[in-house]
This record gives C-alpha cells, sequence and structure tokens, in this order.
C-alpha cells in the first residue's frame, strides 16, 4: 500500500498532536488514533487480535519520520521499500496462520553499526559510507526472524567513539530541545524512540553508549550483561567492554526486545552461555524484598537539578523494596584505561594508517593518542579487568541491586560540545557519568527517566545488578515506573519545530 497524500497528513498529523500535548501514550492512542505513539506492547497486541497490520503499522512510523527526521537526523538510513514488504510479507504470514510471537510485524531500528543484509551499515563514518553488508549480525537475525519489521539504521557518534556530537552525516538532535545532545553513542536511536518514530531500537554500549541517550531522550535503555547478547557482525569500539542492548519507550517494551536478543554465538568470542530466559515474565515478579544501594562516589559532581531528581526517584523506590542503604563497590583501578586506548586503536588501526582523513577531528585524536599506548600497560589494565569481572558479585554482600544517577548533568548544548572537541588544546574530560563502572564489572544496568529540569530536559536514574540480574533489574525499574508517570511524557516537537543551525567550528 503506498500512502496517498491524505492518509500521509492524517497518520503525520495525528501522531504529532499525541507528541506535542504531553498526552500519555496510551490515552493519545485512543483518543487521536495514532498508531505511532502506541508502546510496543500495544502494538503486539493489536497486531495479534488482527486489530491493525503491520504495513499499517509501519507506514505510520515512516510517515513520521518523513516529518521529524529531517529535523532530528535520527536515521543515517531509511529503508522505506525494504520495510514494506517485509511488512507485507508479515502481514500474509498471519493471515495465512502463522505467529512468530510478540514481534511479529513490529517496526523498529539499529543502530547503524549493526551489520544488516544489503542495507549499508556505515558505523556513521565517511569510511563506510558505502558499505553495504551480505548477511545480518546474529542479533538483527534474531529479530528479523521473530517478526520485527527494520525500518532503518539509526545516526551514533562515528564508530560509536564519543558521546554524539561527531557523525560524518551531522550530529542527531534531542527531541526534547533540538539544540541540544541526545547523549552517545546511541544517539539516533534514542532521538527516533523519544519522537515515536519506531517501536524499539537497538544501541550498544561500551562506556554509557545506550543508558546516556536514554536519560537524555527519556526513554529505557538495558544494558546487558557482558556476552549475554552477541556483538558479531557489529563494529567494535572496546571488545572487551562492548555490548548490544535493547532500548524503548518503557521497561516491557524493553524486556519484551530482550527475549529475542540472547543466546550463545560459538563464533563470537566475547558470547557466553547462559540459559535462556523470560524478562517479560521476570520483569513482573515481586520487588518488595529487594534491598538496594546507593553506591559511594556516584552522588559527587551532579548537577543540582539531576540530584533532586534523583533524590526524589529514590525516595519512591525507598517506598518499594525493603530497604535503601549507601554502599561501596570496587574501584576500576588500571582496567580504566581499555577503554579510550589498545582495543579501538588496534581495530582502526589499518584504516587510520591508510585514510586518517576520513576520520572525524575528534576521533582522529583519540586515534593519535591510542598509538602510544604500549602492551604492557594494556596486559595490566587487563589483568585487572578479569579480575573485577570475577569477583565483583561479592561486592554484592547485604545488598541485591544498586541504584544512582544515570548523567551527572543534564543535556549540553551541541553548539559548545562541538567546540570544545574542535579547540585546539585537549580539554580536560567532561564527567558525565559512571556508567563505565558496569561495562567493566561486565554486569547489566538499565536507565530509567526519572523527572525534568525546570527547563523541561530529562533526566534519567539507573540501577544495576550482579552478572545475569537482567529479570531483578527489569523488575525494580518496571514496579517503579508503574508508581510514576515521566516515561509517559512525550517531547514538546511538532510539525512547525525549527531545527536550530549549528556553526561551523575549525
Amino acid at each position: 500500500m503506498k500512502l496517498d497524500r491524505r492518509t500521509f497528513t492524517r497518520l503525520a498529523a495525528t501522531s504529532a498532536i499525541a507528541c506535542a500535548s504531553g498526552l500519555r501514550a496510551d490515552e493519545s492512542a485512543a483518543a487521536e488514533g495514532g498508531l505511532a505513539v502506541l508502546t510496543l506492547a500495544e502494538a503486539s497486541a493489536r497486531i495479534h487480535r488482527r486489530e491493525v497490520t503491520s504495513l499499517a503499522l509501519t507506514e505510520a512510523c515512516l510517515a513520521r519520520i518523513a516529518v521529524y527526521d529531517p529535523k532530528l537526523d535520527a536515521f543515517i538510513t531509511v529503508a522505506a521499500e525494504q520495510a514494506r514488504q517485509q511488512a507485507r510479507a508479515l502481514d500474509a504470514e498471519l493471515k495465512s496462520g502463522k505467529y512468530r510471537g510478540p514481534l511479529h510485524g513490529i517496526p523498529i531500528a539499529l543502530k547503524d553499526n549493526i551489520d544488516t543484509a544489503n542495507l549499508r551499515t556505515t558505523g556513521g563514518s565517511a569510511l563506510y559510507a558505502g558499505n553495504v553488508p551480505t548477511a545480518d549480525a546474529p542479533v538483527a537475525a534474531r529479530l528479523r526472524d521473530a517478526g520485527a519489521v527494520i525500518l532503518g539504521k539509526t545516526n551514533l557518534h562515528e564508530f560509536a567513539m564519543g558521546s554524539g556530537e561527531t557523525s560524518y552525516w551531522g550530529p542527531s538532535r534531542n527531541p526534547w530541545a533540538l539544540d541540544r545532545n541526545t547523549g552517545g553513542s546511541s544517539s539516533g536511536s534514542g532521538a527516533a524512540l523519544s519522537a515515536c518514530l519506531c517501536y524499539g531500537a537497538l544501541g550498544t554500549d561500551t562506556a554509557g553508549s545506550v543508558r546516556y541517550p536514554a536519560n537524555f531522550c527519556s526513554v529505557v535503555g538495558l544494558k546487558v550483561t557482558y556476552g549475554l547478547v552477541p556483538i558479531r557482525g557489529i563494529m567494535p569500539l572496546t571488545l572487551s567492554l562492548d555490548t548490544c542492548g535493547p532500548m524503548a519507550r518503557n521497561v516491557e517494551d524493553t524486556a519484551m526486545l530482550l527475549n529475542h536478543m540472547t543466546g550463545y554465538d560459538k563464533l563470537d568470542i566475547a558470547s557466553v552461555p547462559h540459559e535462556q530466559e523470560d524478562y517479560v515474565a521476570a520483569s513482573r515478579q515481586p520487588v518488595s524484598a529487594l534491598r538496594v544501594g546507593m553506591p559511594d562516589g556516584c552522588f559527587d559532581r551532579l548537577d543540582p537539578e539531576v540530584r533532586t531528581a534523583v533524590m526524589v526517584a529514590i525516595g519512591v523506590i525507598t517506598k518499594l523494596v525493603k530497604e535503601v542503604k549507601p554502599v561501596a563497590l570496587p574501584p576500576l583501578g588500571d582496567a580504566a584505561v581499555i577503554g579510550p586506548f589498545a582495543e579501538t586503536y588496534a581495530w582502526h588501526k589499518d584504516n587510520f594508517d591508510a585514510q586518517p582523513g576520513k576520520y572525524m577531528l575528534q576521533n582522529r585524536r583519540t586515534m593519535e593518542a591510542n598509538e602510544k599506548m604500549d602492551a604492557a600497560t594494556y596486559i595490566r589494565a587487563r589483568w585487572q579487568l578479569e579480575t573485577l569481572r570475577r569477583t565483583i558479585d561479592d561486592a554484592y554482600s547485604g545488598f541485591d541491586l544498586v541504584v544512582l544517577p544515570t548523567m551527572h548533568l543534564l543535556s549540553p548544548l551541541l553548539q559548545e560540545m562541538l567546540e570544545r572537541d574542535a579547540h585546539p588544546t585537549p580539554r580536560d574530560p567532561v564527567s558525565y557519568g559512571d556508567a563505565i563502572l558496569f561495562n567493566a564489572y561486565g554486569t547489566p544496568a538499565i536507565s530509567v527517566p526519572c523527572g525534568f529540569s525546570a527547563s523541561g530536559l530529562p533526566i534519567g536514574m539507573s540501577i544495576s545488578g550482579p552478572h545475569f540480574s537482567e529479570g531483578r533489574i527489569l523488575a525494580l525499574a518496571r514496579a517503579y515506573e508503574a508508581a510514576t508517570d515521566w516515561h509517559n511524557r512525550r517531547p514538546p516537537i511538532n510539525p512547525e519545530t525549527r531545527k536550530p543551525m549549528l556553526a561551523p567550528v575549525s
């Protein structure tokens, strides 16, 4: 079915009203009939009941993409015709009695460092602008097999090396304030979800890159236990820390995606065996007996509005669980140097030696710094990392999970970030948050919306636990979500919103 002008206008306007009005997603969908603002679970239920087709959902998302992506730059590639073909095929399957499960016919988006067959994967870089893989990454193949429709590939910080402001295609814009950062590196996935351009998305997380955009865009992002979801077929940043995780507009939708992403892959050197779990069911377990910690050092250096919102959120958590108390987690020590140095350089060395000019300025500087690491320093860091991962679960003595701010600060202005990156003298690093702790530990962590600043910028709270505690983390996140309304807010973007220009920097 090809959209005529009247249908296009109706779908786009209906969805725009829903997002601009600040109505709850379910209320706006019921009142206005806007399919794009449904949650993934709601869309899934409607498909299962034969009340809506996959093609209708796909067209609703494509209509919103046509209106809003020029303002947001959330997508690098929109695979409109491929998505329509997938949707038609899945509708035909359902009509014939074949139902693949809860993701059957659901339109989603993938970060553009995840290989997709016959659909380009650029890594946000000029170096791979024409790269079209011949096969899906295993995680993409699993979602296709589960019935997901791939709408396209989302923008990211070039090669996932930073906070979202540096992409060959231009930075993604935050739907809550178009002059602000979305968080990185999974910037486009966060923006696309927040603006109701898709029902779910994938990001990758090496030092917070699923959780940071979830925070800044007021969506949910889950960093999984290291090795739980295969990362083969995904451009690596730091293989020892890399994970691929689901992002969605609420906890239930996030769990639904995760159910179809996990599983051992013997060809993936990072993959680990783990018994299959039903994360949707696990997210419904009671939380009243949980003991929750507030890690020392993770509440320092906070923006005052972030501190206030997170402490209010922890007050809600206190009423849901057995106890909340201060706790200590082990420091990273030498393992901290794993992230920005040797492994990143190892994957890029040949390309960087041959074509350094195709890397964006910030990443060129990162690569030049990486050249200086010696093998002994890297090996000592690896030893420390392995020790941390073998012992971190022992730290959870007397408590089950921890809660902390996802970010230390509110979303910064893109212009200021770009000017900082371009400054001829490297600046001291900005303290964005403590997310990298959990990448080093190899343990899961989720970011959920927990409030807004006075100027309307989102604030998030993280929940983490020992290895393979995703179910328990999702349960506490879902209980908090049920006790609050932050996840139902929608950004004020509308078809008339103007996209601020960014001044060139050099």
